[in-house]
């Protein structure tokens, strides 16, 4: 029973962590390596004002996110645009530009384990026999509500399903008139959002550092090789496999190892399938 909501808890967060990533890629086709940098620094952002400016931490969640939703704009306007259809440059630049932001907070300041958001909800409830905390909790709920949510939106909607066109068929949607850099702004200022929402649902359960940004990157990205570069519903459904995997290394191997588990999702799903499990990569001989 620990295996199956400790499994489920860690799943979700991984999918928290990893769905802005899938969303931008699979929108825009830019890997956001800066994707970690913007978890921490809606964290750092959400603290800055809850403990500096002493607003309410609902107001204080709200403005970090907006934070983080216009920078993500502002750094597809200005530089990622530039090198868009360049992929080494393209990982590059968003990756220099997500070391510039971990580095800067260090160097600002912001490092040690002294920075911490309060949770959702004191308390906790048993499940089935295991004691688990409103907070976790909380987070489950609005990680199943985001994906469902999102669902929705590009399904129902105008602007999603303008963003879904230029995720499946690029060329198509100008035909079409949707604007491909417009639509990829916004899918960059959503996944900004995203790593946000991620933030400040994950953070509480521990400290804010620098390094957790590393971590976020990573997991980011073996969750969305695993699903399928460019399919967030094929993320979500990886999360699932390496969050359990990680619980069940945890509980027989040792904590140490997570990581690892990580790391050899990525090295197996490239050998064995690497399209991932929903993704659209054509295959070998089709690009021969």
């Amino acid at each position: 029973m620990e295996i199956l909501v400790y499994g489920t808890i860690n799943s979700v967060s991984l999918a928290l962590m990893g769905l802005g990533f899938a969303m931008v890629y699979g929108i825009s086709r830019v890997p956001n390596f800066a994707h970690g940098a913007l978890y921490i620094i809606c964290g750092f952002v959400t603290w800055t004002i809850l403990q500096k400016l002493g607003l309410p931490y609902v107001v204080a969640i709200f403005l970090s996110l907006a934070v983080n939703g216009i920078l993500g704009i502002l750094m597809y306007r200005f530089i990622l645009i530039r090198v868009r259809g360049m992929n080494i440059s393209e990982i590059i630049s968003s990756y220099a530009i997500g070391l510039a932001i971990l580095e800067g907070l260090r160097y600002g300041g912001f490092r040690g384990m002294t920075y911490t958001l309060p949770v959702f909800m004191e308390g906790m409830v048993f499940i089935g026999g295991v004691p688990v905390d409103y907070h976790r909790i909380i987070m489950v709920i609005v990680g199943i509500l985001l994906v469902g949510g999102l669902w929705l939106f590009t399904h129902y909607t105008r602007l999603g399903l303008a963003l879904q066109g230029m995720a499946q068929d690029e060329r198509a949607a100008l035909m079409l008139g949707i604007d491909s850099d417009f639509m990829a702004m916004l899918a960059m200022g959503f996944g900004a959002v995203l790593a946000g929402v991620a933030a400040t649902m994950i953070l509480p359960l521990g400290n804010i550092v620098v390094e957790s940004g590393y971590h976020v990157l990573i997991m980011s990205i073996a969750v969305c090789i695993v699903g399928g570069l460019g399919s967030w519903i094929g993320a979500f459904f990886a999360a699932f496999i390496i969050g359990f995997a990680q619980i069940l290394t945890v509980v027989f191997i040792g904590s140490h190892f997570q990581m690892v588990v990580a790391l050899l999702a990525i090295i197996l799903t490239l050998i064995l399938k690497p399209s991932g499990l929903f993704g659209q990569q054509k295959e070998l001989e089709d690009r021969v």
